[in-house]
């Protein structure tokens, strides 16, 4: 049974988030508040698996009260942002403070639209309460653990992640060096507008350039491209260069971007020298793509346990046996970082 607390100032949110949760059986609602002074209280007091915290409320906001939960007793917080730019500005913030994810709400349209997000809250509270919390520990400094790369055998290297996603990314991708030169895709499960915040955050703190792909946009060497949420991202030969388009298809899809969708249509085009990092995330998204990177002689690795958010992308991938190697986001980024290296040499 995974114990919830709903902390939202809107008494509706309160009543339907409460209502769709108590509606399934293996979660129980342990308590309600209206602002953040409520939620520290509450979750010292009642010691919930999960708690839902809106980001815009009166006497202690969101972003404030997680900073302190995540201080004083670190417990895994869902976010609810609404689906606006400072919305996912917020969002991002709420993610590098320690939020295990966010899940969007139309605010103009929340008395219509509450039913929608009643799907992805089930699946994400009930994941989020079987998952241990991640601490953030700095990186292992094994230099032997890494797996050996050359940044020349790669022509492309693809990315998918999901619930926990952001923070990853960015641990990762910050430690490419600005000489690495095969160029960076990435899916990540996020609504478009959050995508674009994510992007624009990692912009800022990455040595490669980041790209948020909205539309058909050339493959370049030297940058991180960052799919549009909310569609797929093919990546497609074009005479001797390639390009990434963005598509609704497949529609049977269930997670927009999808990484099946990457991965095949990466390895599709650059076969061998295609390396697939498939990190935390609930689901098996990435599990049908990543056999066809295999198959056509691609490598692949993942996110290990015991820094992922919760560890359901990565385990498909590693129970089939199609993993190289399970290393943390910092092992990843400095493996990558190596390459250059070892290329130079």
């Amino acid at each position: 049974m995974v114990r919830v607390l709903v902390i939202d100032d809107s008494a509706f949110m309160r009543q339907a988030i409460r209502s769709m949760l108590s509606a399934d059986g293996g979660i129980e609602v342990v308590g309600t508040g209206r602002n953040g002074k409520e939620a520290l209280e509450l979750n010292e007091r009642l010691r919930p698996d999960v708690v839902t915290l809106d980001i815009e409320m009166p006497e202690m906001d969101g972003l404030t009260a997680l900073e302190r939960i995540m201080r004083e007793r670190p417990t895994r917080v869902l976010m609810v942002s609404s689906l606006t730019t400072a919305g996912s500005r917020a969002a991002m913030r709420a993610l590098a403070l320690g939020a295990a994810d966010v899940i969007a709400k139309d605010g103009s349209q929340i008395s219509l639209g509450i039913e929608s997000i009643r799907d992805e809250l089930l699946l994400k509270v009930k994941e989020l309460g079987a998952s241990q919390i991640v601490r953030r520990t700095p990186a292992r400094r094994d230099a032997g653990a890494l797996p050996d790369l050359c940044h020349r055998s790669v022509d492309i290297v693809a990315i998918g992640s999901s619930t926990g996603g952001p923070a990853a990314l960015e641990t990762l991708l910050s430690l490419v060096p600005a000489s690495f030169s095969p160029p960076i895709v990435v899916s990540q499960h996020m609504p478009g507008m959050f995508t674009e915040s994510m992007a624009q955050r990692l912009d800022e703190v990455c040595r490669l350039p980041v790209v948020h792909v909205a539309d058909r946009t050339p493959l370049r060497p030297g940058r991180i491209h960052i799919a549009k949420g909310g569609l797929h991202m093919h990546v497609r030969r074009i005479g001797a260069g390639a390009e990434l388009f963005m598509s609704d298809q497949p529609s049977t899809a269930v997670y927009r971007p999808s990484v099946d969708v990457l991965l095949a249509t990466a390895a599709t085009a650059f076969s061998a020298r295609t390396l697939g990092i498939v990190l935390t995330g609930i689901g098996q998204d990435g599990l049908v793509g990543a056999k066809e990177l295999r198959n056509r002689g691609g490598r692949l690795w993942a996110q290990d346990q015991a820094s992922c958010v919760v560890y359901g992308m990565p385990k498909a991938v590693t129970e089939q046996g199609l993993v190289e190697a399970n290393l943390d986001p910092a092992s990843i980024g400095r493996a990558l970082a190596a390459s250059v290296a070892r290329a130079a040499a």
